[in-house]
């Protein structure tokens, strides 16, 4: 599994609802064989960068990616590794109940195709420019779903 497709994975379990308790890895990669994550581990660390990321209302939540000196072919396959990891994690952690926007399940179906995308080998600056717009999309839906499933269930409980 490509660094991209495990951070789509932690932040499909997160924005899903899925808990943090010490088997969160086994949980989100649905193999109980794994040990737990010892807290304060690189993983547990990016486990909880992304959970702060994702709550945090400034909208700084970012998507692990290869840098900007990358090409275009290793990016793009990249976003939808990180697609697909988030759409199999989110589906693990929110289930089938989820209670979702139309604009949320609308934004599920997209990141669902990219996660079925292929990178292309070659492009231009449209290619370019169209890889950026997408990411972009990417982190806006993330953060819309994990708004439904885990900020707004929050909200109504303090309400109640």
């Amino acid at each position: 599994m490509s660094p991209s497709e495990f951070h789509g994975s932690v932040c499909g379990w997160l924005a899903g609802g899925g808990e943090a308790g010490p088997d969160w890895l086994a949980r989100v990669m649905a193999d109980d064989a794994l040990q737990a994550v010892p807290a304060d581990s690189p993983l547990d660390l990016l486990r909880a960068a992304s959970a702060a990321q994702l709550a945090h209302r400034s909208f700084e939540f970012e998507l692990l990616m290869p840098g900007a000196d990358a090409g275009l072919a290793e990016r793009s396959g990249a976003l939808f590794d990180w697609c697909r990891g988030f759409v199999g994690a989110f589906g693990l952690a929110a289930g089938d109940k989820a209670l979702l926007s139309e604009d949320s399940r609308e934004a599920l179906a997209d990141l669902v195709r990219l996660a079925g995308a292929q990178a292309q080998d070659e492009g231009d600056e449209e290619d370019e420019e169209a890889l950026m717009e997408i990411e972009e999309f990417v982190r806006v839906a993330v953060m819309l779903l994990h708004g439904d499933c885990v900020l707004a269930p929050r909200h109504r409980q303090q309400f109640n």
